[in-house]
C-alpha cells in the first residue's frame, strides 16, 4: 500500500491477558506487516498491566502497532461494563479526531458499541468480529441468571444490541461455520452469507512448532516435572471452571488408567492447584499421577510437546456453537491429537473429516471406554498429518489473509 490505511481495532480483552497475546496481537502484527496502520484500543486489568504492560508495549512498538490501553473496571457487575463502554467510546472519539480512521474493527460485543457509534456518526466501515454469542454465553455460563429480573433485562438489551451489530456492521467475523449457519438460519438480522467470514482461533505455527523443540529441553523438563520418558502423558491447558469440566475430565482419566496404566495427567493452569488436588482426592486418583504447573505463553509449546494426547471437555450449551478453542490449533500445530466432547463449534466436523482427535458422545463411563478404544487407532496417526491439518485450517497466515481481504473490500483499495 502506498498510503497506509488507518484502522482502529477495539478489544475489551486486554493485551496483557494471555488471550490478547495469542488471539489479537499476532493478527494485528500480520496486518501491520502487510501495510495497514493499526491503532489498538484495549481495556487492561490493573495487576496484569502493571506486571506486563511494558513488555507488551515493546512487542507492539516493534510491530508498528499504536497502543492505547485504558483501565478495565471489574465491579460492580453491569455498572462496571457500562462505565467501560463509556470510556471506550470517549477514547475512540478522541482518537478518531486525531487520526481520521478509514475502518473500525471491533472484537466482541462490548467493543462493538464503539464500532456502531463510529459507523452511525462518521459513516466508516464497521467490522463486527463477534467471536461468539456473548449474551448467551453469559447465561449458559451461569453468570446471568434469567430468573433475576435485572439480568433478564440486561440479557434482552444485549440481544437487541446483537441484532443491531449484525444488521448495521459492514462485515461479520464468526469463529465457526456452525455459528454462521445459526446466524443466517435463526437470527432476525438481514445479513447475507457473503458478508460473514469464518476465521477460527488461529495459531502461530512458527511458535507452536516441533522444529523449535529439542530433545535436550524435553529431557530437562521431564526431569523437572518428574515425568518418565515411558509415561503416557495426558495434558490439559487453560483455566478450570465455568466452561471447562474438571470433574468429567478426571472421570475420563480414571477410565483411561484401566488401559494406559502408565498415564500421567499434566494440567497446565494458573488456577488454584488446591482445587484440583481436592477433586483428585475425591475421585480416588493417585495424587502422584497428577502434575500441575503454570506456564507463560512462551513456555507452552515445550510443555505441551510432552503430551501423548491432550484432553479438554467443554460444557455443552447453545452458545458453544460459536466456540473455537484456542488450544485446539496449538495442539494440532505440535502434532498432538486430542480428546473432546461433541457439540462444540466445528469440532464434530473437524474430527469426522480429519484424523486429529477422538469425540466423546456423552459424559458416561461407557462413552469414555469407547473413546479409549478409538484412541488406540488415533495414536497411529503420524504427527506430521496432524500438523498438516493445522497448517491448512488454523494457520495464522490464513487468518490474516482473510482479514486483509475483508479490509480491502470495505475500503476499496
Amino acid at each position: 500500500m502506498n498510503c497506509p490505511v488507518k484502522v482502529l481495532y477495539v478489544s475489551y480483552d486486554g493485551m496483557t491477558d494471555s488471550l490478547g497475546q495469542s488471539q489479537v496481537i499476532p493478527y494485528l502484527a500480520g496486518l501491520s506487516q502487510i501495510g495497514f496502520e493499526i491503532h489498538l484500543l484495549s481495556c487492561e486489568k490493573k495487576e496484569r498491566f502493571e506486571a506486563n504492560g511494558k513488555k507488551i508495549q515493546e512487542i507492539l512498538s516493534k510491530r508498528n502497532i499504536n497502543w492505547y490501553p485504558i483501565h478495565y473496571t471489574a465491579k460492580p457487575p453491569v455498572i462496571s461494563t457500562i462505565y467501560d463502554i463509556y470510556a471506550l467510546k470517549k477514547t475512540a472519539r478522541k482518537l478518531f479526531a486525531e487520526h481520521d480512521f478509514r475502518l473500525v474493527h471491533c472484537r466482541s460485543y462490548i467493543a462493538a458499541f464503539v464500532g456502531l457509534m463510529l459507523k452511525r456518526k462518521k459513516n466508516i466501515p464497521f467490522v463486527f468480529d463477534m467471536r461468539g454469542f456473548w449474551a448467551d454465553e453469559r447465561v449458559d455460563g451461569n453468570l446471568w441468571n434469567l430468573k433475576n429480573p435485572i439480568f433478564k433485562s440486561v440479557y434482552k438489551y444485549f440481544k437487541k444490541k446483537e441484532s443491531e451489530f449484525l444488521s448495521e456492521s459492514d462485515h461479520v467475523i464468526s469463529l465457526t461455520k456452525n455459528a454462521k449457519n445459526e446466524i443466517i438460519t435463526h437470527f432476525n438480522s438481514p445479513i447475507e452469507s457473503k458478508n460473514i467470514s469464518v476465521i477460527p482461533c488461529c495459531v502461530d505455527t512458527d511458535i507452536f512448532s516441533c522444529k523449535n523443540i529439542s530433545e535436550k529441553d524435553q529431557a530437562t523438563l521431564r526431569d523437572k516435572l518428574k515425568i518418565s520418558v515411558d509415561d503416557f502423558v495426558v495434558s490439559y491447558s487453560g483455566s478450570i471452571g465455568t466452561w471447562y469440566l474438571l470433574d468429567e475430565m478426571l472421570d475420563f482419566y480414571n477410565v483411561l488408567l484401566k488401559t494406559y496404566k502408565n498415564a500421567r495427567f499434566l494440567l497446565i493452569t494458573h488456577d488454584d492447584s488446591n482445587i484440583i488436588r481436592n477433586k483428585v482426592s475425591e475421585k480416588g486418583i493417585d495424587a502422584n499421577k497428577i502434575i500441575i504447573t503454570k506456564a507463560s505463553r512462551e513456555q507452552m509449546p515445550l510443555l505441551l510437546s510432552l503430551s501423548s494426547v491432550s484432553l479438554f471437555f467443554i460444557k455443552p450449551a447453545y452458545s458453544k456453537k460459536a466456540s473455537s478453542p484456542t488450544k485446539m490449533g496449538e495442539l494440532m500445530s505440535l502434532g498432538i491429537p486430542f480428546i473432546s466432547n461433541k457439540g462444540i463449534g466445528d469440532i464434530d466436523k473437524l474430527i469426522a473429516e480429519n484424523k486429529v482427535g477422538v469425540l466423546v458422545d456423552e459424559f458416561s463411563e461407557a462413552a469414555y471406554e469407547h473413546a479409549v478404544l478409538t484412541l488406540n487407532d488415533l495414536l497411529k496417526t503420524s504427527k506430521q498429518d496432524i500438523v498438516d491439518t493445522a497448517l491448512r485450517l488454523y494457520s495464522l497466515k490464513n487468518g490474516v489473509n482473510v482479514y486483509r481481504d475483508v479490509y480491502t473490500q470495505l475500503i476499496g483499495t
